[in-house]
């Protein structure tokens, strides 16, 4: 638990990165996604009032240039599959078993 404290404590800085709009709006939502949750890309879609969006968000969380500042990695398929994430499937089920989370 004291890591994924930690890691809130670092992500929740302000960042200052370049994207789309709705690039910009996602990362930002991604920070607001607690260490130990998964949320759905359709969910963070409708989260942003983008209810049909859900591909667009996944492709924001692929551009996210910061994966370990900005957690994309706790966001996933609705099927239960994981999704995708830039450093590999690998990387992100250890991200999300550190924080308690198993895929």
């Amino acid at each position: 638990v004291g890591a994924a404290s930690e890691h809130d404590k670092i992500i929740k800085a302000p960042l200052d990165v370049h994207g789309t709009p709705l690039q910009q709006a996602v990362w930002k939502a991604l920070q607001g996604i607690p260490a130990g949750s998964v949320w759905t890309y359709g969910q963070l879609a409708k989260h942003l009032g983008h209810s049909r969006a859900a591909r667009a968000v996944g492709s924001a969380c692929g551009a996210n240039p910061l994966p370990f500042l900005v957690p994309c990695h706790r966001v996933v398929a609705s099927n239960g599959g994981l999704g995708g994430f830039g450093l590999g499937l690998d990387v992100k089920r250890i991200l999300l078993a550190r924080e308690g989370v198993r895929y």
